[in-house]
């Protein structure tokens, strides 16, 4: 464990870090909205995908720029791990949006949530950590109930009920935990290692966001008039995405992943799922609809939860 995994957990179980740990569950609500919100733009509201990143970013990085601006300094480019920093965040967040145009918004959050195992197996490979115990036990557990929350009625004989355009969203979905599992190993080291503030992050991952997915939209040649013509729900779930999502989520989870370390703002990822369960539900219809789904659902959150807490005593 890196020394700012360790004074993190350190600082928890004093009782100090209490404020942070509701800092990273704030973040992990803006994260379990987002594929719902991503959703509902793209297929309800029928915007452009990396147009909505595109605007989205833009919007968020003028509204908190005046705020940062003094954190931020011509050094930062030069940063090395500040590019891979900025190339992961471009590849997360294109990805992520994207999938959630193919399947439901609870899959997409569902493969999110293995995300804590991806950090796991990727810290062995990269950084030659041990790996966790109990890594391996957890993810057949996961891939087991993530089986039975894509399932039909498997009394019935029905196994699994995705189409094709459920089977490239997920496998979409998948590549974007794994840009999250990276941006959630980068933080803690750009950083400390780096001495780059929170606030600088936000700054890179707002400007990079704005660049690279308005050069995508342009090559796609996205209609942009379209945001002319949708109404004003449509503007508020927007606005929710900027504004709760893009830059509130954002903060919260660097400022989270800096004070706590990986492992455990990882701990309570738990919660994205629940909050995109509540929120699919209300904004797009889209539930569980067996007892099969809902005992997966429960063995994964279960499995993550205390994989993670017998990991990291929070």
């Amino acid at each position: 464990m890196n020394n700012a995994s360790s004074t993190a957990t350190t600082t928890t179980r004093t009782g100090v870090s209490w404020l942070w740990l509701m800092v990273a569950l704030f973040a992990h609500t803006g994260w379990g909205a987002y594929p719902v919100l991503a959703r509902y733009l793209q297929t309800i509201s029928h915007l452009p995908g990396m147009a909505i990143l595109a605007l989205g970013n833009a919007l968020a990085l003028v509204v908190y720029l005046p705020f940062a601006y003094r954190h931020i300094n011509a050094s930062l480019w030069r940063t090395p791990i500040i590019w891979l920093f900025a190339l992961v965040v471009s590849i997360r967040a294109m990805t992520n949006l994207t999938s959630a145009r193919f399947t439901l918004a609870i899959y997409v959050q569902l493969i999110t949530l293995l995300t804590p195992l991806i950090v796991a197996l990727l810290s062995k490979l990269l950084f030659r950590e041990r790996l966790p115990p109990f890594t391996l036990p957890a993810i057949g557990l996961s891939i087991f109930g993530s089986l039975l929350m894509m399932s039909g009625d498997v009394s019935s004989g029905v196994i699994l009920r995705l189409t094709g355009s459920d089977l490239i969203g997920i496998a979409i979905a998948f590549v974007s935990a794994c840009a999250l599992a990276l941006y959630m190993l980068l933080i803690p080291r750009a950083t400390s290692a780096g001495h780059v503030s929170a606030e600088a992050m936000l700054f890179v991952q707002l400007v990079a966001l704005t660049i690279t997915c308005g050069a995508m939209s342009l090559l796609l040649r996205e209609p942009w008039s379209r945001f002319a013509a949708i109404g004003l729900l449509d503007w508020i779930v927007f606005a929710a995405f900027v504004i709760f999502v893009l830059l509130g989520a954002n903060l919260g989870q660097i400022v989270a992943l800096r004070q706590l370390g990986a492992p455990l703002v990882s701990s309570t990822m738990g919660w994205r799922l629940i909050s995109a369960l509540a929120l699919a539900a209300f904004l797009l219809g889209e539930a569980l609809q067996s007892v099969w789904q809902v005992l997966g659902a429960v063995i994964v959150l279960v499995t993550i939860t205390v994989y993670l807490r017998r990991q990291y005593r929070v």
